[in-house]
């Protein structure tokens, strides 16, 4: 998409040269920013499931080639959170995962003072919503923004995502349910039954946290989604839970249930996708979020 000489900034796009379905009169069709960092992969089936939702879509990609093209990024990912109503930091290997783990550039960027501002203004000022998918996810805890819902520094005491325990890359297609629906995003889902299935494609999304978080999080709703066996069961097994999460946690959202965070791919979804796997692939995530401001 074009972008401003200026700012760097991303015009709203279609996808295939097509506007979203059209949306009733008087329906509100909620902007999304989504930043496209150096190693992000999947921001263009991000892009599809937010239109296909009926929202608008706002890319920015981050250069950093040199110190004044990552300034000027900032500029112009803080103006389009500014004129949007959900920022979605989509999936990837941001910054190659190297040399310190996951989403260690995503994180060192919006930490920078006008993004963070930009965000908490957003969250808590303009009733907004934030999203984060596989790095997304990681990106969102190790900002704090999972599960306490702002930017702030964590510790040993925080949750974390870290390596997969059986010490590789996972790519297979697993079984969630949805556990709380005390979040916007969920709000179209189904509580419970037999789950969804869903893409993931991590090496690193073993969910951990000390046993006082863990029980807050249950304690509190926020853990939103788990990996699950054919009957709906939370399990252990590698084939049920490919990385190892305690507790068998797939995805939480923070306190108000604003920003939400989950490993499994659910905008990969489409029509020829796993076809020959029986079961509900379609959790109406998306869907969730736009209506949310409608």
């Amino acid at each position: 998409p074009p972008r401003t000489a200026e700012t760097g900034r991303a015009e709203p796009i279609t996808w295939n040269g097509q506007a979203p379905a059209v949306m009733p009169r008087g329906i509100a069709r909620p902007r999304v920013a989504i930043p496209v960092f150096p190693g992000t992969n999947c921001e263009y089936d991000s892009t599809r499931a937010c239109l296909r939702a009926g929202m608008t879509v706002e890319t920015n990609v981050v250069r950093n080639l040199t110190p004044e093209a990552l300034a000027q990024s900032a500029v112009g990912l803080e103006h389009s959170i500014s004129h949007a109503q959900i920022v979605f930091l989509p999936g990837g290997f941001s910054g190659g995962d190297e040399p310190d783990g996951s989403a260690k550039f995503i994180v060192s960027f919006l930490r920078n003072p006008r993004l963070a501002d930009a965000i908490h203004d957003l969250l808590q000022n303009r009733d907004g919503l934030m999203l984060g998918i596989c790095n997304g996810f990681q990106a969102l805890v190790k900002l704090g923004l999972l599960p306490f819902g702002e930017i702030r520094d964590t510790d040993e005491n925080c949750p974390t995502l870290t390596y997969n325990t059986i010490g590789r890359h996972q790519s297979s297609i697993v079984r969630t349910r949805v556990c709380s629906k005390l979040s916007p995003w969920l709000m179209e889902a189904e509580l419970g039954g037999s789950g969804y299935n869903v893409p993931i494609s991590h090496g690193e999304g073993r969910f951990v946290a000390p046993s006082k978080a863990a029980a807050d999080l249950i304690a509190h709703g926020q853990v939103g989604t788990q990996y699950v066996d054919l009957e709906g069961r939370p399990s252990m097994d590698i084939l049920v839970n490919p990385n190892g999460s305690l507790e068998a946690i797939e995805g939480i959202f923070s306190p108000d249930g604003r920003v939400f965070g989950k490993m499994g791919h659910l905008e990969r979804r489409g029509p020829f996708v796993a076809v020959n796997i029986p079961g509900e692939k379609h959790m109406p995530l998306f869907e969730s979020g736009a209506e949310y401001f409608q």
